[in-house]
């Protein structure tokens, strides 16, 4: 069987990593030549529009996924007429823009930070009036790791951070006193079958994922499954997404969805059963879910802008490296770490060892 992608980053290598041993094979379709993935998949290299591009992948793949939501809708529109596109493109639709997402959390009675949109100057100084402070305005489109997003301190703040996004279509946001930072990574199969990973920690800087801790028997699982069950359901879901939500005073608000495999999942290629990757090209081809449940207890530390010695790492008990192929650049996901231990006490020692080898990373 082959599985087109869409998107040619580190999420479409793991993807075709997780397929190799089911006997799968991969196409991936990127502008960029030479991609992180295409070392372990075939690549048509050519624009996201490009219709002879997108009819060759429609002709060869018996199914379509993706691994990033900028993806054009045009062109998952156009592939849906010729070949299962899972998840389905209507959950794509609703994570493309931070509008639609809210409100997507609101019918479903999942609780969300203040929000409101705003479409010129005017809106956001009556928006910033009615939520207080402090606040964040959000572009609605093509937002992602921090990008397009200001934080409102005061009134002075308005005019510059509506110049900054560009005048664009967004949103303003409470800013949220939380807690902690945590994701749950669900999976739906063809059949409605659904399973949830263990509940994670993140630790974000500058907008971008830093660490993940996956917790077991955590207090807000029950919860943070309740919610991702209901988007599943009412998406008619198929695949793995991910719900990232606010820990506030024992109660969860979401921030946002992923209908995609997600960083904060990266721990599960070592600490479960069965990843991530595997469990949403398990579930959008038809096949049985794999388990969900961990292997003792990991963390996952992202390897940003740069990448110290594998040797050092690498001698840290528990320690499993990911490196992406990519060329070093600040800001750039260059690889990831994946730790696995049986007790917590040995995860958290072998934790702190491998970030002071990471002068980028935060102590957790």
């Amino acid at each position: 069987m082959i599985v087109g992608v869409l998107g040619d980053g580190q999420l479409a290598r793991m993807l075709a990593l997780a397929g190799h041993p089911l006997g799968l094979q991969f196409i991936v379709l990127s502008p960029v030549p030479n991609s992180c993935a295409a070392s372990v998949a075939e690549q048509i290299c050519a624009r996201f529009d490009d219709e002879a591009a997108l009819r060759l992948i429609a002709q060869r793949a018996d199914v379509v996924t993706w691994e990033f939501e900028n993806v054009p809708a045009r062109a998952v529109q156009y592939l849906s007429q010729h070949v299962p596109v899972l998840p389905p493109p209507a959950a794509l639709a609703a994570s493309q823009d931070r509008l639609s997402e809210k409100r997507l959390f609101r019918d479903l009675d999942i609780p969300t930070a203040a929000f409101a949109p705003v479409e010129s100057l005017t809106d956001l100084e009556t928006a910033a009036a009615t939520i207080g402070w402090p606040a964040v305005l959000k572009m609605r489109m093509h937002g992602y790791d921090g990008k397009g997003q200001a934080t409102l301190r005061r009134s002075e703040d308005l005019r510059p951070a509506w110049a900054a996004l560009g005048g664009v279509p967004a949103i303003v946001e409470a800013l949220v006193p939380f807690e902690r930072e945590v994701s749950v990574i669900a999976v739906r199969a063809r059949n409605g079958d659904m399973a949830f990973y263990p509940l994670v920690t993140n630790t974000h800087r500058d907008g971008i994922l830093r660490v993940s801790i996956s917790g077991q028997n955590d207090p807000l699982q029950a919860q943070a499954n309740e919610y991702a069950r209901r988007l599943l359901e009412r998406l008619d879901y198929v695949g793995i997404l991910a719900l990232e939500l606010f820990a506030v005073q024992g109660e969860l608000l979401a921030n946002e969805f992923a209908p995609r495999v997600h960083n904060s999942g990266h721990w599960t290629i070592e600490g479960a059963e069965t990843s991530q990757f595997e469990n949403h090209l398990r579930a959008i081809l038809g096949f049985p879910l794999g388990s969900t449940a961990a292997i003792g207890h990991s963390a996952m530390v992202n390897l940003i802008g740069d990448v110290p010695d594998p040797g050092q790492m690498l001698s840290v008990p528990g320690v499993h490296l990911h490196l992406y192929g990519k060329e070093r650049r600040p800001g750039r996901k260059l690889g990831h770490v994946t730790l696995r231990e049986m007790g917590q006490p040995g995860l958290h020692a072998s934790l702190q060892r491998l970030l002071a080898l990471l002068p980028s990373a935060e102590a957790t």
